[in-house]
């Protein structure tokens, strides 16, 4: 069956060219196209899209609440968001949105395909190196409940990812390993060809994973990852 891909940008030739791309993949199909972050709500909605590729910048409602709004609504669509390097601010946000990957408009036609392909099969998209940049540099950032904390003192909270959680300890040794890997952008089959395990027993890795450090997702579990200091540029 087809990956069906929605389409969202405000401007027409990037649209375009997106869908060549699309078009251009037989196992793609474009479930429609939107320029506004209102439009992309309403045709994921109406088109049930397995991947919305969501630029930031848009008039009105711009990509990062459509975001936010299209995964709290639970309509099983997977967010693939359109950045360029001067927009970390805005990443950053989409993070928390619920985004499930970055993909940088100026990359490579095979490496598009890639990361609608990754981001379809549930797993994040953060190989690319400005989306570890980000990663990195999100990872060290305090949650917004954290702003509070007097400057040089290390929190003391339990929520997973917060500075000074010894989330490690939470781990497996192959857990951790496992873990390290998924910062490193590779898939699930990548990590059980690197470590010699099927990529099932990845997959329950990472489930379990998500289950004790209580992640959102697999972009999440990156985030944890540097924060732990398992993953540096």
């Amino acid at each position: 069956m087809a990956v069906r891909v929605l389409l969202v940008d405000d401007q027409p030739l990037a649209r375009a060219a997106l869908r060549m791309v699309i078009d251009s993949a037989p196992d793609l199909e474009l479930a429609g196209e939107a320029g506004t972050g209102d439009e992309a709500v309403r045709l994921a909605r109406e088109t049930a899209p397995d991947v919305v590729m969501m630029d930031i910048r848009m008039p009105g409602m711009d990509g990062i609440e459509a975001t936010r709004r299209i995964t709290a609504a639970a309509l099983g669509a997977r967010v693939l968001i359109l950045t360029t390097f001067d927009e970390d601010e805005h990443v950053y946000a989409a993070l928390r949105a619920g985004a499930s990957g970055f993909l940088v408009k100026d990359m490579a036609l095979p490496d598009i395909l890639a990361a609608v392909r990754v981001v379809a099969a549930g797993e994040a998209l953060i190989a690319p190196s400005v989306t570890r940049r980000l990663i990195e540099d999100f990872a060290r950032r305090p949650e917004p409940a954290q702003a509070a904390v007097t400057p040089g003192t290390q929190s003391t909270s339990d929520t997973p990812g917060t500075p000074g959680t010894p989330i490690l300890a939470r781990l497996s040794e192959r857990e951790r390993e496992v873990l390290t890997l998924v910062a490193e952008g590779l898939s699930n089959a990548e990590i059980g060809e690197r470590l010699y395990i099927s990529s099932t027993t990845v997959k329950t890795h990472v489930t379990r994973m998500l289950a004790k450090l209580d992640a959102r997702d697999r972009v999440h579990l990156v985030i944890l990852a540097y924060r732990a200091g398992l993953a540096r540029l």
